[in-house]
């Protein structure tokens, strides 16, 4: 995600965003067909037949408004999908804070230093979810980030749980099950086991939602529908304005292809939310902040807050 805030106006305007990039190629193209059929309009008597704006008004103004809904549909699915993480961030610390609190030896013969183990293990392993899911969501192997948060031995048990690829499923399961552990040995109340098991509830049906985002885009035969009218509108352009604007014709398509082409790339992008793109969600710094906060309240020693690189927070 862009998270540099630019000072100047005039800095932004020429310097900021990410279409260009992206677009240019197009731009340039429908500009070069501009430019030809300008010239041949202004410097060959035979080639005077011109469209009238008519149609390209109406049909910019209708393309326009499909634009506009298409790109509000993808940012809705990127504003849930922020919306989703930011669940997962107050879920994370609430279940850390219930572990810390409610897991407690309740009679003599508990040893504190088992049920401080315990608590250290839950703890980590809602780290790990959080670490799993991501690298999920973005298609990438998380063992190496695993064995970060919980160490080689425990890695190969949640390895050999996952064997359908589902690495989130296989934390939840293992962390359902060293609480359901502590309920068997005293060290969790009966009535406090529905406050945990409601909070692994609330991470499931937050993977699950991150789940559909994903596996479900927008349908590509509206994609590719608004490519194509997009690229035959931008390219028939010129036919509409060499009568009316001459040789100022490649300038005008230059900026009108500009706008149309960048609003199709960015409702492309922020259709998926969760992958690597310049705005996309910053997964990797919110994983970061959860796992600051959890081994904070371990007393842990903490990993180094992520710093934008160029302006970009992955």
């Amino acid at each position: 995600m862009w998270v540099e805030r630019k000072q100047s106006w005039v800095v932004t305007v020429a310097l900021g965003g990410f279409a260009l990039p992206h677009i240019w190629t197009r731009t340039l193209t429908v500009t070069a067909i501009s430019v030809v059929v300008t010239v041949l309009y202004e410097t060959v008597p035979a080639a005077h037949h011109s469209v009238t704006a008519t149609p390209f008004s109406l049909i910019g103004f209708a393309l326009g408004i499909f634009l506009g809904f298409r790109n509000t549909s993808s940012y809705d699915r990127f504003w849930e999908g922020r919306k989703l993480w930011g669940s997962l961030v107050n879920t994370s610390r609430s279940l850390a804070r219930q572990i810390l609190t409610l897991i407690e030896p309740r009679d003599a013969s508990a040893s504190e230093e088992d049920v401080a183990a315990a608590r250290v293990e839950l703890v980590h392993l809602v780290i790990a979810f959080v670490v799993a899911l991501r690298h999920h969501l973005r298609d990438h192997s998380p063992w190496e980030g695993l064995a970060k948060a919980l160490g080689e031995p425990a890695m190969a048990e949640i390895r050999a749980d996952a064997a359908d690829g589902n690495v989130p499923l296989a934390v939840l399961q293992r962390l359902g099950e060293r609480i359901a552990v502590a309920r068997r040995k005293g060290w969790l109340d009966p009535f406090h086991a529905p406050v945990l098991e409601g909070s692994l509830t609330i991470l499931t049906d937050i993977q699950g939602a991150c789940e559909r985002i994903k596996t479900t885009p927008i349908p590509y035969s509206y994609t590719v529908l608004m490519h194509r009218l997009v690229a035959v509108y931008c390219g028939l352009l010129p036919l509409g304005l060499t009568e009316s604007i001459g040789w100022a014709t490649p300038v005008v398509v230059l900026l009108m292809s500009y706008t149309f082409f960048g609003l199709d790339a960015i409702g492309e992008e922020v259709e998926q939310p969760f992958g690597t793109d310049m705005n996309d969600l910053p997964l990797d710094g919110i994983t970061r902040t959860i796992e600051r906060n959890l081994r904070q309240r371990l007393g842990e020693e903490l990993p180094p807050v992520l710093q934008p690189q160029k302006g970009v927070l992955t």
